[in-house]
């Protein structure tokens, strides 16, 4: 017997309004979604796995310039790229990811890498690069990652003496950030400061869960930053029991909630329904302390939730008992 399928899909959530978004360009990013949702669709539709399709979904994404992920990577404050990513298993809580990597094309399949080729979960640069070579993944010279959106973005950056999520306003160069007020988020009217972290979840015909995500991270970080993307259980997670979860925002926030895995315990533990858990962890937990952004989400019946606390969400949904969706706004 086969159990119904789905895939959801992110492109990053923050300040992105229908007034400052051209024709053109809020076309382009529909494709980019659709592009993206048909490929890790057609895996799941033909019986393939559900972490086939996810890292299909993110590595069509990282290939896209339009999103903070593989080519269009932000710029650190040295001027190079630093990209991280996760993938999670849901039959067996599998997971690999990686921190820093600079050289390879797709960090999701490097990700994938450490999770099936070695014995543990998360390396950093320049190992998860090494390890990618070792392999035979495609590796790409700094030229491959380079924008000129990114580096004018950079240069904005280092003239203002911030770090920018690639979603909403400039990030004070701080080691602590300050806690908002509900529903203080920052706004933006510059219509490049939105995109930010991919990433794509899905349930497959057999019943299997799977996560994957992936970040350039934020414009102008120091220090080899790292935000919630490639940890486990904060911005990326997969229990068959119960959901997969893929989130994308300001990172530091997530870390400190362990957002994608506290919505799997309110399913495991209190027994809520994923609609339900994903409201609590999105706009009782993150919205107060100033987790700005949102997640993609699915449960172990086939589920979908898209929720978000920011103006919008790049996102889009498919599933063989559910029609095509593909949003940007907040409809």
């Amino acid at each position: 017997m086969n159990f119904p399928f789905a895939l959801a899909i992110h492109g990053g959530a923050g300040t992105i309004s229908r007034q400052l978004m051209t024709t053109d360009k809020e076309q382009a990013y529909q494709a980019a979604l659709l592009q993206s949702l048909e490929a890790g669709h057609t895996i799941l539709r033909e019986g393939g796995a559900a972490l086939d399709a996810v890292e299909a979904a993110v590595r069509s994404l990282e290939d896209c310039p339009l999103f903070n992920a593989g080519r269009g990577a932000v710029f650190t404050h040295e001027g190079h790229h630093e990209m991280d990513a996760a993938i999670m298993d849901g039959r067996n809580r599998a997971a690999g990811a990686v921190a820093g990597a600079r050289a390879v094309q797709n960090p999701i399949r490097a990700a994938r890498l450490v999770m099936e080729k070695t014995d543990h979960v998360l390396l950093a640069y320049p190992g998860a690069d090494e390890l990618a070579r070792e392999h035979g993944l495609p590796l790409q010279p700094a030229e491959y990652f380079f924008t000129q959106q990114r580096y004018d973005q950079l240069q904005e950056a280092l003239q203002e003496g911030r770090m920018r999520l690639d979603h909403s306003e400039p990030v004070p160069m701080t080691t602590t950030a300050p806690i908002a007020e509900p529903g203080a988020f920052p706004t933006s009217e510059d219509p490049k400061k939105k995109m930010g972290t991919v990433g794509a979840v899905a349930r497959d015909q057999h019943g299997n869960l799977a996560a994957a995500t992936s970040t350039g991270g934020m414009t102008n970080k120091r220090y080899s930053r790292i935000g919630d993307s490639p940890i486990i259980g904060a911005g990326t997670f997969a229990d068959n029991r119960t959901c997969a979860i893929s989130c994308t925002g300001h990172g530091e926030f997530f870390l400190r909630a362990l957002a994608a895995h506290d919505i799997s315990c309110l399913m495991e533990y209190r027994g809520l329904s994923l609609t339900e858990a994903c409201r609590i962890v999105v706009h009782d937990k993150l919205a107060p302390i100033g987790g700005e952004g949102g997640l993609v989400a699915v449960d172990a019946a086939g589920n979908i939730a898209l929720p978000f606390n920011s103006e919008g969400m790049y996102r889009g949904s498919i599933g063989s008992a559910s029609y095509l969706y593909v949003g940007i706004y907040k409809d």
